[in-house]
């Protein structure tokens, strides 16, 4: 097994408050430089089609953890553009979010989600789950060296 610690992680999280535990979560497990937040699904969409000016430099992610409600573009609506972009379509997406509606949860798998997360109550519980997140996802997983190097 290989660690891709390089692997950058977009998070798209509308709450102040859960980006904050989020930051200190994926901290916690050592990963504090390759993480980027957005506060909705406007920023992550019109960050993946290049026009950044706001979030400098931060690499095209290899992982994206997506909240289900947000302001201006929602979860479901990212997911069914991502999987709709050739450039995009297998850039893993997991949704981390507070539902844990039988309803959202196929939504999501049906937009294209490789996983859904409901949000733990409890932040020793959120640091377990990024552990098993970047474990999985940044060790275990071989993925596409590029996304949508392999077509949809």
């Amino acid at each position: 097994m290989t660690t891709r610690s390089r692997m950058h992680i977009l998070v798209a999280e509308d709450d102040p408050d859960d980006r904050e535990l989020v930051r200190e979560a994926f901290a916690q497990c050592g990963i504090t430089d390759s993480l980027h937040f957005m506060q909705d699904g406007e920023e992550v969409t019109a960050f993946l089609a290049g026009r950044p000016p706001e979030h400098g430099n931060f690499p095209v992610p290899g992982l994206l953890l997506l909240d289900l409600n947000m302001p201006r573009k929602d979860g479901l609506e990212v997911l069914r553009e991502l999987r709709a972009s050739a450039e995009h379509c297998n850039l893993p997406a997991i949704v981390l979010s507070t539902s844990s509606d039988p309803r959202d949860i196929a939504a999501a798998y049906r937009a294209g989600a490789n996983s859904f997360i409901t949000k733990p109550s409890s932040y020793d519980a959120l640091v377990t789950i990024v552990r098993s997140l970047t474990e999985y996802w940044l060790t275990t997983v071989a993925l596409p060296e590029k996304a949508g190097a392999h077509g949809c």
